[in-house]
């Protein structure tokens, strides 16, 4: 697989999580695949219970992602994850293995209130 096809994997898996389509979202696991959070503790073995631990997720979700990058067998992607209208800045490293992803990892961070010492120093980000 090259980094186009790849990306293009991605790009379908993100639209269809956003979407909620569980069947297209879960397309990019190997059957063996490992997904870890690692702030809950948690790891999540197969494809399936990775798919079945999404689907019965009760919150609204939204997914913006924000970029993309990689190559070869390894790829970050930055993104918003909205869970009933609350956003949390979330980072998924996947490890591929013969074009399917063998390996995630999910970090999330809640947005916070800048440090009023370093005010004059930043800018915003919309």
């Amino acid at each position: 697989m090259n980094d186009r096809t790849v990306r293009a994997a991605l790009e379908r898996h993100w639209d269809a999580s956003d979407a909620s389509d569980f069947e297209v979202e879960h397309e990019i696991y190997h059957a063996d695949a490992v997904l870890d959070y690692p702030q809950s503790g948690e790891r999540i073995r197969g494809r399936r219970n990775i798919q079945e631990s999404r689907t019965i997720q009760p919150n609204k979700k939204h997914f913006k992602v924000r970029r993309m990058i990689g190559n070869g067998d390894l790829w970050i992607t930055e993104f918003v994850l909205t869970y009933d209208g609350r956003p949390s800045y979330t980072v998924s490293i996947m490890e591929f293995r013969d074009g399917l992803v063998v390996h995630e990892t999910q970090y999330f961070a809640d947005p916070f209130e800048p440090a009023p010492s370093r005010a004059h120093l930043v800018e915003r980000l919309a």
